[in-house]
């Protein structure tokens, strides 16, 4: 019993000695739980986090990789010179020093300085400089070179070699120069390198190598402190005063050897860094295998001759394209506008963004104008004696003219008397919007009722008003009392078409109209003649498409060139003032079509065209004035309302042309103190036209010269006495006179 209760004692301490073993063991063990849970949150933190970085980081990546990664080499084919070209009317073919073009206007970007030049223009010792000392790779990777960005970023922190070399092959030096994204810090920087490697992969996936190649070598930045050089072709005529295809090994190397400073490292500057620099390059193609050891010594020991000027003889240029330009005329402020429209169509940008292009140069533009003709017209726009008829002590009256062939082509154009001191003022030819008066009545009137076959040559009409309804639905005349000559503009008695038409009387359009409607009337000079300014009004009106009293006017372009379907058997072509475009490259990126509208037949234009002869040459022609001796001239006067507008739009067998006078604020014009529009016309375009090559127009096979009788207005027959000469349709011989 004693033993058992001696050993009792031990037996608690045993235990109080497992008590605290145990209550150790589960401090410890929820020690470890609780840093396992801990450690197992962290872990967890981070997965998510980092999946949460890295979705961010992905959707990030992908905003840029769908917004910026498509980059265009063709915006880059550029030079310093946008020209401007008109054909040389002296042009010839067998004398090699002709030149078929001759210089209208170059815009030049004097800031910049840049020749661009094909790839296959360009030696291939000097692609291969280039390659060799900035992207040995180039032709093996796909736009990113992995190995040579690692090693860049390794040595900036452990220097393997001397220097501090990019990582940017030269496809993304071509979009950082193509793009104008340039470094930047922080987060910026970043963006900007995602999108530029996003840039890249595309633009290797949608370009070949030599193209990506050809515009890294015509934009690379090779100027010097004062002078911004763009391109191997400008360096070469700046450096050497040569040809690119011209430069020796030595001369390339030079060239290669400025990409990272030019402004440093450029031989006219940096002479003995660009020696350096030249080594580095000539080594790198030695090592490559493009040279052999003997060209690389004798390249490294040429002396190179430097010019460090331009020389302008060794490019193909122009006569003063260098110089300034002085202010634009009339016609290359149109040419400008639709340069810059065409531009936009062709590459999908904005007006400003093809301006933008247009001034940054390299584009030739081949122009339609006459130059001859335009700088005639200038002169004569500004002579006051071809406007006055007496002496005025103020002469405020203005005018506008326009000249062009019968494919719409402009020759020359001038939209103020006043001279021009700006560049892109505002021009009445082509933007102001001014009453035509009755040279509305052949195109809204005569021609469609022609064409209709409603009238014929000798139609016989009774000169008198119309009955329509007024505001309130009473019956009232129309016209009433408005005349070119003052007085009411009708007799009651009989008068043929071609009388109507040369004495421009107001009732037998007003009798056409009522038969053809005004709607009829609207819709054949909006679509088959390409009016633009008419209004939904016009349509439901007499006098707009009667007398010209139309709601908004004509502009004279639009109007004159209406009239060209009077001289070209009917076709309607699209006004224009340039031909055809080319892109630096010589890639043609517009041409003009050959298409046009056939709005009128051939017969139909060239019966109205011998009718507008009336008013020329009849004695009662409202155009006499303008008659031309020995060129033929058809054409329509017209007069506005109170003689607010003037207007007169002849044919000669070369060109459809017009002119317009009045006042800017529509004010009356006195008439006693100023010519009329067909003297005003004479006075400007008369003596050049009487020089043309053409002295009369084709009559078709389809129109005849025949007898009508002068009693019913019929095809005579061989037994009618009373007669005279018309033009008709073959197709209205049948409808014979039994008078």
């Amino acid at each position: 019993m004693e033993d058992r209760r001696r050993d009792v004692p031990n037996r608690a301490r045993g235990r109080r000695k497992r008590s605290k073993s145990r209550s150790a063991m589960g401090i410890v063990s929820r020690v470890l739980k609780t840093l396992g849970t801990v450690i197992l949150s962290v872990f967890l933190i981070v997965i998510i986090t980092s999946c949460i970085f890295a979705t961010v980081l992905t959707i990030y990546v992908l905003n840029f990789a769908d917004t910026t990664s498509t980059v265009s080499l063709d915006q880059v084919a550029d030079s310093n010179i946008s020209r401007f070209l008109y054909e040389n009317p002296e042009y010839d073919e067998k004398d090699p020093t002709s030149q078929q073009y001759k210089l209208y206007y170059a815009l030049r970007n004097q800031s910049r300085h840049i020749l661009w030049t094909d790839i296959e223009n360009i030696p291939q010792h000097v692609q291969d400089a280039f390659v060799y000392s900035e992207d040995e790779r180039f032709y093996q990777h796909d736009g990113i070179d992995f190995k040579r960005t690692i090693g860049a970023f390794i040595n900036i922190f452990i220097p393997l070699y001397p220097g501090r070399q990019g990582g940017s092959t030269i496809t993304q030096q071509t979009i950082k120069n193509v793009t104008g994204d340039k470094e930047a810090a922080g987060i910026q920087g970043i963006e900007r390198k995602v999108r530029e490697i996003f840039r890249t992969i595309n633009v290797e996936k949608t370009n070949r190598k030599e193209d990506i190649l050809q515009c890294y070598l015509n934009i690379i930045p090779l100027g010097t402190s004062k002078h911004d050089i763009a391109g191997v072709q400008a360096a070469a005529n700046f450096y050497y005063g040569k040809d690119i295809k011209d430069v020796d090994l030595a001369e390339a190397a030079s060239l290669a050897a400025m990409t990272t400073a030019p402004a440093a490292y450029n031989p006219l500057e940096g002479g003995k860094e660009n020696y350096i620099r030249r080594k580095v390059c000539l080594d790198k193609m030695l090592e490559n295998g493009a040279i052999s050891e003997d060209e690389h010594d004798q390249a490294l020991n040429e002396k190179i001759k430097i010019v460090g000027n331009f020389d302008f003889s060794s490019a193909t240029v122009y006569d003063d394209e260098t110089k300034d330009q002085g202010v634009t005329d009339y016609f290359m402020d149109e040419a400008l506008t639709e340069a810059e429209n065409r531009i936009s169509k062709y590459y999908g940008i904005t007006i400003d963004e093809a301006s933008q292009r247009l001034f940054s140069g390299g584009f030739n533009i081949y122009t339609t104008v006459d130059y001859n003709l335009q700088k005639k017209l200038e002169k004569g726009m500004q002579n006051p004696a071809n406007f006055t008829a007496y002496s005025l002590a103020e002469d405020n009256l203005m005018s506008a003219s326009i000249a062009m062939d019968y494919t719409g082509n402009v020759k020359a154009v001038v939209g103020s008397r006043k001279p021009k001191k700006e560049m892109r003022v505002f021009n009445t030819a082509t933007q102001g919007v001014r009453s035509p008066g009755s040279t509305i009545k052949p195109i809204a009137s005569y021609a469609p009722a022609l064409e209709q076959n409603l009238i014929t040559w000798s139609t016989i009409f009774k000169d008198s008003p119309i009955v329509v309804k007024d505001d309130k639905g009473k019956d009232m005349q129309w016209p009433d009392n408005y005349s070119e000559t003052g007085g009411h503009n009708w007799s009651n008695r009989n008068m043929y078409t071609w009388q109507m038409l040369a004495q421009s009387k107001n009732t037998a359009p007003a009798q056409l109209i009522q038969k053809l409607t005004p709607e009829y009337s609207y819709n054949f000079l909006k679509e088959k003649l390409d009016i633009t300014t008419l209004e939904e009004t016009d349509a439901h009106t007499y006098s707009g498409v009667t007398v010209g009293g139309l709601t908004n006017g004509t502009h004279l372009e639009e109007l004159v060139g209406a009239y060209m379907i009077f001289g070209n058997g009917g076709k309607k072509y699209e006004v224009s003032y340039i031909s055809s475009i080319e892109d630096a490259s010589g890639k043609v990126i517009y041409e003009k079509p050959d298409g046009y509208k056939q709005a009128i037949s051939e017969s139909t234009a060239y019966i109205m065209n011998r009718m507008m002869q009336n008013v020329v040459n009849d004695p009662t022609g409202t155009g006499r004035n303008a008659k031309l001796v020995t060129t033929d001239l058809v054409a329509k006067t017209g007069t506005s309302t109170e003689w607010k507008d003037l207007t007169f739009v002849g044919c000669t067998p070369d060109y459809v042309s017009g002119v317009w006078i009045g006042y800017d604020n529509h004010k009356q014009i006195p008439t006693q103190s100023y010519y009329n529009s067909d003297q005003l016309w004479k006075n400007l375009f008369g003596e050049y036209f009487e020089s043309e090559p053409d002295k009369t127009f084709t009559m078709p096979d389809s129109v005849v010269k025949t007898k009508y009788c002068k009693t019913t207005g019929l095809v005579a027959s061989k037994t009618c006495g009373n007669t005279a000469e018309g033009y008709f349709k073959k197709s209205e011989l049948s409808k014979v006179c039994n008078h």
